[in-house]
């Protein structure tokens, strides 16, 4: 049991990698408080976690529901000992056809709301507690059409090595996990049924050198590494989950012929 008499608290906990991430967590032994917007989804992932986890209705960009969802998990559970500010959107954003409003949508979400969730729950963590961002390969690979999205996850990579610098006298670790293409419902936007959904597969997949996109439970692990004991040393770092596709992009199906 990785994470015994630990508490935790996760932003966008009703699905995908944040879902993913509750349920290893409570398996290793966490109590975890978990927010988002829909009310359905976080009512089937309570039932589903068990008596170990709260779930609260809580929109990351809104701070006062965020500071009040920390103090929620704090009458209830303690003290966090790691957060995981997991929430983010997708969004496209190409030069020529970009609104202000949506450009602003995705850096709110996916940097400021990561921010003032971190600030939020700082008062009323445990000295020696490890937070996580969630950020992407997207920050680095240069894919066209998205750069607001890409802006905002090298700002999580930035501004995650400044919270470091602050939080370090007191023993508490800041870093970031950046998963690549995986299976989460991230994709139902651009590809909505099962068929659009395997060619987009088929075709992102030549890209990443293992040839597979990940699982959300292969995010969910390296978080677990980072919230553990056994990453007590490893602070402001950044690690690709993505199966090759920022480190030996040469490698990929699509380069063997």
């Amino acid at each position: 049991m990785r994470l015994a008499n630990k508490t935790a608290f996760i932003t966008g906990g009703n699905s995908g990698i944040g879902l993913a991430t509750a349920r290893l967590f409570v398996a290793e032994g966490a109590r975890v408080a978990i927010t988002g917007r829909n009310q359905a989804t976080l009512e089937a992932a309570a039932r589903e976690l068990g008596p170990n986890a709260l779930a609260i209705v809580a929109d990351a960009n809104d701070v006062a529901a965020t500071e009040q969802a920390i103090r929620q998990g704090v009458e209830k559970f303690g003290k966090f000992d790691i957060v995981f500010a997991n929430a983010g959107i997708p969004g496209n954003t190409p030069i020529g056809s970009t609104t202000l409003a949506a450009f602003e949508q995705v850096i709110r979400t996916n940097i400021t709301s990561v921010f003032f969730t971190v600030q939020a729950a700082a008062p009323h963590l445990n000295d020696g507690a490890s937070i996580i961002l969630n950020g992407s390969v997207i920050s680095v690979l240069g894919n066209p059409g998205y750069s607001a999205y890409a802006a905002s996850k090298a700002g999580v990579r930035a501004m995650a090595r400044v919270m470091a610098s602050e939080l370090s006298p007191r023993g508490i670790r800041v870093n970031v996990v950046a998963p690549g293409a995986a299976r989460t419902p991230i994709w139902n936007g651009a590809a909505p049924t099962a068929e659009a959904f395997a060619m987009l597969d088929k075709r992102i997949s030549r890209t990443i050198p293992l040839g597979r996109l990940g699982e959300a439970e292969e995010v969910a692990k390296t978080v677990l590494f980072l919230a553990s004991d056994d990453a007590s040393n490893v602070q402001g770092a950044e690690i690709f989950v993505d199966g090759g596709t920022t480190g030996s992009p040469a490698g990929a199906p699509i380069y063997r012929g």
